[in-house]
């Protein structure tokens, strides 16, 4: 049996991990990440509940103190690219910096063989040896999107057991069968440091200005005012506060000349986009191929072309154009059930557009 650390943030999902683990005979330590400086440090917060289970299952349980790292890594750099006019997932970079970066590292200085986290994602090995990332058995509850920087040396020392569990619901009757005090818990929120999910309020308690602009049809006349570009994101039409013969929707926030670009349905259509800073959880198999990708979370695969680019670029044009192409999220490309990679969404193209 392996010594293995548990990521535990005090909900249900890592909960039962740890219990399973030990169900199973391993030697499970308990890390809980404290990223930020909570509200409080009662009943509810990650620290408190992660504790209190380890208590009920008699591990080891450790307080892993990053928020400095955290404010470095994940908030100063999601502000920036609001600033800049685009629509991050600090989901992404947090778990290849923090979770897999320095928690695993974390992990490994406290003797442990592998970090296990509550992701609903599967990770097997080939015969060749390589690790290789799936989406979960849960399709509803898939996290794979959110892992495609993973390398294969982060790869090789983690593990996923939920990743085969069909339901959140079985999840939630084990958590009860463990007696575990968080069975009834809800789910965390979107972006644990944003406040009620309220993006704008946190950007401008964080030192943005709500700068107010024009917004501008595409087609070059000023149909209204904005409050501020960071409150408004791709494809957003509710609350423009603007008047046209057709609905009107978010095409485009330019930052620098403090306009909002908006234009009718079809103009959300695109048919590619520019990805950066790619990374390969397996080595691609052509230098062009083709495949499928997601161009957000909740988002379906479609097919695509991928033609990798200099300086870790590469061009995406899908089968169908897509709606929404929104600078600043990610790209992912998956062939079946398997993640491929991915990277940052830079631009997206139109059909006119080399």
């Amino acid at each position: 049996m392996s010594r293995i650390a548990v990521a535990m943030s005090g909900g249900v999902d890592s909960s039962v991990v740890a219990a399973l683990l030990q169900q199973q005979g391993h030697e499970v330590i308990g890390i809980t990440m404290q990223l930020f400086e909570p509200c409080s440090s009662g009943p509810g917060t990650p620290a408190h509940d992660g504790a209190q289970v380890a208590a009920q299952l008699g591990i080891p349980h450790h307080l892993l103190r990053l928020e400095p790292q955290f404010r470095d890594l994940i908030i100063d750099n999601f502000i920036d690219q609001y600033r800049q006019g685009q629509t991050p997932n600090p989901c992404i970079l947090c778990n290849r910096l923090i979770k897999f970066g320095l928690l695993l590292e974390q992990a490994r200085e406290l003797g442990a063989e592998l970090l296990a986290t509550g992701h609903y994602v599967r990770r097997t090995v080939g015969p060749d040896g390589l690790c290789h990332l799936r989406t979960a058995a849960n399709q509803a509850k898939d996290q794979s999107y959110f892992l495609y920087s993973l390398s294969q040396q982060q790869l090789r020392q983690v593990i996923f057991p939920l990743g085969e569990i069909a339901s959140k619901d079985e999840v939630r009757s084990l958590a009860t069968g463990f007696g575990l005090a968080v069975a009834t818990k809800g789910d965390s929120q979107e972006v644990c440091f944003i406040p009620n999910d309220d993006y704008a309020a946190f950007l401008e308690q964080q030192g943005i200005k709500a700068s107010p602009g024009n917004i501008v049809h595409i087609g070059g006349q000023v149909l209204g005012r904005h409050s501020g570009t960071h409150r408004y994101t791709i494809g957003q039409r509710k609350g423009l506060g603007i008047g046209w013969s057709e609905p009107l929707y978010v095409l485009e926030i330019d930052s620098s000349r403090n306009l909002i670009v908006v234009g009718e349905q079809q103009h959300l259509l695109k048919a590619g986009l520019i990805g950066a800073d790619i990374s390969w959880i397996i080595p691609p198999p052509a230098t062009s191929f083709n495949t499928t990708c997601k161009i957000r979370y909740r988002h379906q695969p479609v097919p695509c072309r991928v033609e990798l680019l200099a300086d870790d670029q590469c061009r995406v044009l899908f089968d169908e154009a897509q709606r929404s192409v929104t600078p600043g999220q990610f790209v992912v490309f998956y062939q079946d059930d398997q993640v491929l990679g991915g990277g940052r969404i830079q631009a997206a193209c139109t059909a006119e557009q080399p």
